[in-house]
């Protein structure tokens, strides 16, 4: 809440620096004239727009698509404010500054739209995101703590139904070269996080179709339907690119993350396919 505090205090001071300007800059209008349904129409759009601005920063992490919304609100709110000034002070029809704050409503409503277009690609990716966890939120299993992937159980579970079911399907593990030095070196939290990292990171060069479960320790297993072994050797190569590519850190100091892989069939008794596999990489 002590981050809202600002944005608070500031629209406060532009609205009473509105106040004063017509205060000064124009001359009062008799209570008869005043009309009491336009005030409450202006005067409640601006308290709307500034209500929505607030929860649009409290519930919101900075960036592009939170500035716009604020913005486009804040401009929305000033605007009307300025409308219901003009109903307790008749400023003069050629005060160009009267009409420059009038016209940020409809500059606002242009900002809001631009904000809302990025919040939908926003949200978009981030559907595509959850995409590639729907196979486990279906399931109702628990998350591994530090991933937040499935385990080696419900991997398990997968390669059954996927043999059940027929037709190609692949099975690559991964696996953190030196893992052991970055926990040596910086400790176990660091270690989690580069788990964490790594998880995203391959998450996010997945299929929708795909499955991530963190095996064991720093190996991880995607299942892969619908691919044959050269397409998943292919695919693997491409996780392993990106995952290299990441700037991760410790601190201020950059650590370094590979990974080599191995890819199978996903066919036959999943304890035996797990194990060959395992074996494979082991003796790599």
């Amino acid at each position: 809440m002590p981050a809202i505090v600002r944005p608070i205090v500031l629209s406060l001071c532009v609205l009473a620096a509105l106040a004063f300007l017509y205060a000064t800059g124009g001359v009062a209008k008799p209570l008869a004239t005043w009309h009491w349904i336009d005030v409450l129409e202006e005067g409640g759009t601006a308290l709307l727009a500034a209500v929505w601005g607030l929860l649009v920063l409290a519930s919101r992490p900075g960036g592009r698509v939170t500035r716009l919304l604020a913005g486009g609100l804040a401009c929305i709110m000033f605007g009307s404010w300025a409308d219901c000034m003009d109903e307790f002070w008749r400023v003069d029809k050629g005060a160009m500054w009267d009409k420059a704050l009038e016209g940020l409503v409809p500059l606002g409503m242009l900002v809001l739209t631009a904000g809302m277009y990025y919040w939908r690609k926003e949200q978009a990716h981030l559907n595509e995101h959850l995409k590639k966890r729907e196979r486990l939120f279906r399931s109702h299993r628990p998350f591994d703590r530090v991933t937040q992937l499935a385990d080696a159980g419900y991997l398990r579970e997968q390669l059954r139904r996927e043999g059940e079911q027929g037709g190609p399907c692949a099975l690559v593990l991964l696996d953190i070269d030196g893992f052991h030095r970055i926990n040596r070196e910086h400790g176990q939290p660091e270690g989690d996080r580069a788990l964490q990292a790594v998880a995203h990171m391959l998450l996010l060069n997945l299929r929708n179709d795909d499955l991530l479960c963190r095996y064991a320790g720093d190996r991880f297993a995607v299942l892969m339907p619908g691919l044959e072994l050269d397409e998943a050797h292919y695919a693997a190569r491409h996780l392993c690119a990106m995952v290299g590519a990441m700037r991760h850190y410790a601190g201020a100091r950059r650590v370094s993350i590979s990974l080599r892989h191995d890819c199978a069939p996903a066919r036959g008794a999943p304890d035996s396919l797990l194990a060959d596999l395992c074996r494979r990489m082991d003796a790599a």
